[in-house]
């Protein structure tokens, strides 16, 4: 989504973009904000009427367009908190349990509608995106055939709708049942009476199956401006719809296994195909995903797109400000140590004979040292995944890593997460006083629709075709030592999947879940995951009960997990952030078990 000529079309817009906002009111629902009525009335100025940018329909869909980013740690788009560090792959991170609101979220047991507070921004900022989503479709309809001509209406149309459906599935995947604010509802002024239970979860995943299908319909695989959504892409998140709603509804009573939805799985195989027959595929180092110069390589599906201040000639550039306190402490002028692996990730890394250990992962802790290899052998996508003491900083000697590149190991430990970095000598898009990068945020990535694929066809019974699609993904992982990680190589054992692992379904399904774990740690979906196969309670209340306990070269760490659990019917969706339940007394009903 990062071409030159769409980021000149971005800058132009900003300052009217600037100008429309400023004018617009916000629109979402539940805002709870001070009304502008409480302020001295001013005649502002250097705005454009609301009419006139209205009729503006091109510019109104870039508006939509650059809600993708418009993000911050507090409401990261990426969902990291609420994908990773809810999970058992990552730790919160920072100067301890009180930093940020988001130690509820690590721990489950304390989680309600007001803790943490940072869901009411997250929440408000979707709307706003949504907002601005509906005001664009409501300008297409009215001015679209004048303006752009009857084609590109249409494919401005479908680019909308994708972007719609994009940020209603982040909202239902934090909140069940939310309400379905569409250009009708804006139109009509009715936001504040729309409640959240006036659809089930079926029901809302079939609307936003609905904006993808029109996306997929009218969308051409391939757009002549690289910054916006196509076909491929609309393919690829109608088969995550779909993969999401074969297992059921999210709760551990109504999902699983006992509850797959064999026409849903069919879906999946079929739009993944979609992708697979595309311009995009693996790219050939596991490595290479995840450094600035490849972010927009064949690999990426669909990516926020973020940029450097250099690049684009602005203060901030477009920085990915999502993971601002992600960066390795000492490592970066304002790394805040946040996003910490656990060492149960670590663990499963782990291999032997070059498969992974299952069930065995977990006994024994493990740390690999650079330079000093054991008998114990690792994935090595773990050395591209972890940041860990002795080894080089994502690839180079000259920052390699110590135990003080941990603010506090006492609580967190000494690992640091990798991906959502860049190498330090790219060094840093803003940094006076917060940091910021332009890497951007992958949504869909090839290898991730391919492992979707891979599900869906297991579960369909063709389980040959899906160890072959999982074992050309450790293949590539096994090609990534050479490049950039020679140093760990002597510590490196991985192979393929013999067909015995695919004799059954459910041994099939043990290393499908293990690939996505270990080709996906870190990037934001681990928790999404284990809702969808309904074993998050089983998996996370084991988690919590020998991470307490865990040692990295005689320091403890992680003890505050002692006060961890996760409750089945309740803690499978987040509370509805308390603003926005009592924003309208009695418009929106809890979900389950927070009341």
């Amino acid at each position: 989504m990062n071409t030159t000529s769409y980021k000149k079309h971005i800058k132009s817009s900003f300052l009217w973009l600037c100008g429309i906002l400023a004018l617009l009111p916000w629109g979402g629902v539940g805002v709870g904000f001070t009304s502008c009525s409480d302020f001295i009335d001013v005649e502002p100025q250097g705005v454009i009427s609301e009419d006139l940018a209205m009729s503006q329909p091109n510019e109104m869909v870039t508006s939509a367009y650059a809600k993708l980013g418009d993000d911050w740690y507090t409401y990261p788009f990426n969902l990291w908190p609420y994908g990773d560090v809810s999970s058992d792959d990552a730790m919160k991170g920072g100067s301890g349990t009180t930093d940020t609101n988001y130690h509820p979220v690590e721990v489950w047991s304390t989680l309600t509608a007001s803790t943490p507070d940072h869901m009411d921004e997250l929440w408000y900022h979707f709307y706003c995106s949504i907002s601005r989503c509906n005001r664009a479709l409501v300008s297409l309809a009215e001015f679209g055939d004048e303006k752009l001509g009857a084609e590109t209406k249409a494919i401005r149309e479908g680019e909308v709708r994708f972007l719609r459906a994009h940020f209603y599935f982040k909202l239902v995947q934090m909140w069940n049942q939310v309400p379905w604010i569409d250009e009708e509802v804006y139109k009509n002024h009715t936001e504040e009476q729309t409640p959240n239970n006036q659809f089930t979860h079926e029901e809302l995943m079939d609307k936003i199956i609905a904006d993808f299908k029109a996306a997929y319909d009218v969308l051409p695989t391939q757009q002549s401006e690289g910054g916006r959504v196509n076909k491929i892409a609309a393919a690829a998140y109608l088969a995550k719809c779909y993969l999401t709603m074969a297992w059921g509804n999210g709760y551990e009573d109504a999902t699983g296994v006992s509850h797959i939805n064999q026409d849903y799985m069919k879906k999946v195989v079929e739009y993944t195909d979609v992708v697979q027959q595309s311009q995009y595929g693996y790219l050939e180092d596991f490595g290479d995903i995840f450094l600035p110069e490849y972010k927009n390589s064949k690999e990426s599906v669909f990516a926020v797109q973020h940029s450097d201040y250099e690049d684009d000639n602005t203060l901030y550039g477009r920085a990915n400000w999502s993971n601002m306190l992600n960066g390795c402490w000492g490592m970066w002028s304002c790394g805040w140590d946040f996003h910490k692996p656990t060492q149960n990730l670590v663990n499963a890394f782990k291999t032997k004979d070059g498969l992974p250990m299952f069930n065995d992962y977990n006994k024994e802790t493990a740390y690999p040292t650079n330079g000093v290899p054991t008998a114990q052998k690792w994935d090595p996508r773990l050395f591209h995944t972890v940041g860990m003491p002795t080894f080089p900083y994502k690839y180079e000697a000259q920052y390699t890593m110590t135990k003080d590149n941990s603010r506090t190991p006492n609580t967190y430990g000494y690992y640091a997460s990798l991906k959502e970095v860049p190498q330090r000598s790219k060094g840093e898009t803003y940094d006076n006083p917060w940091q910021a990068f332009a890497m951007n945020d992958y949504v869909l990535r090839y290898t991730d629709v391919m492992l979707m694929r891979a599900e869906a066809l297991i579960e369909v019974g063709q389980l040959d075709e899906a160890r072959t699609i999982i074992n050309d993904i450790r293949q590539r992982a096994k090609n990534s030592i050479g490049k950039h990680i020679q140093y760990a190589a002597d510590q490196c054992e991985i192979a393929p999947y013999p067909a015995s692992y695919f004799a059954t379904k459910e041994r099939a399904r043990q290393c499908l879940q293990w690939e996505r774990r270990l080709e996906l740690a870190m990037e934001g979906g681990r928790y999404f995951d284990l809702r969808r196969w309904g074993i998050a309670s089983t998996t996370l209340n084991q988690f919590f009960e020998k991470e307490k306990d865990v040692v990295y070269e005689g320091q403890t760490y992680a003890q505050y997990y002692k006060d961890a659990h996760f409750t089945p019917g309740k803690n499978e969706y987040f509370p509805l952030p308390y603003i926005q339940l009592y924003y309208v007394p009695g418009l929106y009903t809890q979900n389950k078990g927070y009341n």
